[in-house]
């Protein structure tokens, strides 16, 4: 059996390592147009900046390697032009004609490069090989560049901000379209990120584009002018499908090539999996474009099974996350709020605050969680910002997901715990109680958006201690200590939506069991309390250039 396997990246590199420990007899050749394979893509940024200095350790793997090791043949420089189905061949570099018995496309994704007046001066980088990253280093050096700008704040721009913010002597801005960067995420989440970008120095521009790239300024459409002596074009990709529309293989809503749960094309000797296939959406089941490394890995093994003989499923796409900004780690996994609106699916959320580890212990942070599900319990997605432990637990709740888990599940995970690692109950523990809690009718839930936004139709009330009341508060809360809440809920009114608050949400959750039990019904605990407002507030008060004293 011959296999011809168009892509070096990970997809097509892992089908071809599974597929020989499958059949050792296969003749598998692998087909790559740049000069590179197996390349640790992911770490990029980190190789600009010199966090990782040592080329050698961006290679994966080797054309060697798989050849001594897997038996498979590389050839680089390969650029395959077009394929005849019919013949079941493809034509290499306009004129060499291989023939197969099984084809795999991982042709991967390009750089999206917006029409953009300017765009091709030698200023402007994309950031997607090994090339791209030393074509950068290498112009930082020769043009002592002392101003970066990024256009786009996906996972990628972020990094890039980050990495370029690293380097001495360099002024660094982001420029992202929407009103917030990283697009997995909802706004509350991003604040974080946006507000850490800033403390370190990275200038953040929202909702705002490129028009023109001048000389030596950046033009945005809000006439904003920039300088800039480098630009690094980070607002996303596109899937490289040519090859697939030219023999006539069905493309999907998405834009992505369409396949099977098996990776099979509309060519049953066609195969394709990475981050030029269109997947199904884990929450919503639309077809979606997610290019992530662990689905295209995970592609290239379903290929090779289905070659090799052994009936393997892809099982659709959670889309789980993760991006250091800084000193801050933001993951997620499955739908966002914006994502389960647009898509007008209904949904129910809560915010917590969880340790890293046991409080008590030495260097415990906070992580904010957001969790989003339904009335009948079914995990719609998770966020989370923080410092430490952040990705062991949505990595956690997006295996739950993918078991079919729900809520009130969470509460009863057995997870690791000693006080150096996690608490008694694990912040994963503690989003199954809260949500729990919620669908019980046990919580009302509100959250920062209803205390902006009609603050006339509502009392809040501060139910932390006096201390605290006195050192911070939201303009305009009543104090009442949640203990005398026994004694001074006569003084509240009930015909008034109440939201009562503390420091990130279970005091609140305690006064307002009190206040239930006492005959209020319109009484809500805002969900991550003070400390997930001010945060927020933090951030309006950069976006909307206006500073607000709580």
């Amino acid at each position: 059996m011959k296999v011809l396997i168009i892509g070096g990246g990970a997809c097509g590199a892992g089908a071809a390592a599974r597929l020989r420990r499958l059949d050792d007899s296969a003749e598998i050749l692998i087909l790559e147009k740049t000069n590179e394979i197996s390349i640790a893509n992911c770490g990029l940024p980190y190789y600009c900046s010199n966090v990782i200095a040592d080329e050698e350790k961006m290679h994966v793997s080797s054309v060697k390697k798989f050849k001594n090791l897997l038996n498979v043949d590389v050839r680089m420089g390969a650029e395959v032009t077009s394929i005849n189905r019919k013949d079941k061949s493809v034509i290499v570099n306009g004129y060499e004609i291989l023939n197969y018995d099984k084809l795999i496309l991982a042709t991967g994704a390009s750089p999206f490069k917006p029409p953009t007046d300017g765009v091709n001066s030698p200023k402007i980088h994309t950031v997607r090989t090994l090339e791209d990253a030393n074509r950068i280093k290498e112009y930082i050096r020769i043009s002592n560049a002392r101003n970066a700008v990024i256009v786009g704040g996906g996972f990628i721009g972020v990094e890039m901000a980050e990495n370029f913010a690293e380097i001495d002597g360099i002024n660094t801005t982001l420029v992202e379209f929407a009103p917030h960067i990283l697009p997995p995420v909802d706004r509350e989440t991003a604040a974080f990120a946006q507000n850490e970008l800033r403390n370190h120095g990275v200038n953040l521009i929202l909702s705002d584009g490129v028009k023109a790239f001048g000389k030596d300024e950046v033009v945005l459409n809000s006439d904003r002018t920039i300088p800039y002596d480098i630009a690094i074009l980070a607002a996303g990709v596109k899937p490289e499908t040519k090859l697939a529309r030219d023999c006539g293989l069905e493309i999907g809503k998405s834009g992505g090539i369409k396949v099977n749960e098996h990776m099979q094309t509309s060519d049953s000797d066609i195969y394709a999996g990475g981050d030029s296939v269109e997947v199904v959406d884990f929450v919503s089941n639309d077809e979606v474009l997610i290019p992530l490394a662990g689905p295209a890995n995970r592609q290239g093994r379903i290929i090779a099974d289905n070659i090799a003989g052994y009936d393997s499923i892809y099982k659709k796409t959670i889309g789980s996350a993760v991006v250091k900004v800084f000193d801050l780690t933001i993951a997620n996994a499955g739908n966002s709020e914006e994502s389960l609106i647009k898509r007008n699916i209904p949904y129910l959320k809560t915010f917590t605050f969880g340790f890293s580890h046991a409080s008590y212990y030495p260097n415990a942070t906070r992580t904010m969680y957001k969790l989003l599900f339904n009335k009948a319990g079914d995990i719609l997605g998770i966020q989370a910002a923080g410092r430490e432990g952040v990705e062991k637990r949505v990595d956690v709740i997006a295996t739950a997901m993918r078991n079919g888990l729900k809520v009130w599940d969470l509460i009863d995970c057995e997870l690791c715990y000693a006080p150096p690692y996690s608490s008694a109950k694990d912040p994963v523990n503690i989003l199954g109680m809260n949500a729990d809690n919620i669908l019980k009718g046990l919580l009302k839930p509100a959250f920062y958006e209803d205390v902006r936004e009609n603050p006339q139709d509502i009392m809040l009330v501060d139910v932390r201690s006096k201390e605290e009341f006195a050192n911070e508060t939201i303009d305009g809360a009543l104090h009442i200590f949640t203990p005398e809440l026994r004694e001074k809920f006569g003084n509240l009114p009930k015909d008034k939506k109440i939201i009562l608050f503390c420091n990130t949400g279970f005091q609140s959750y305690v006064a307002s069991r009190i206040l239930v039990q006492r005959g209020f019904e319109n009484v809500y605990s805002l969900s991550g309390g003070i400390t997930l407002y001010k945060e927020l507030l933090k951030n309006d008060s950069y976006t909307e250039h206006v500073f607000v004293n709580i």
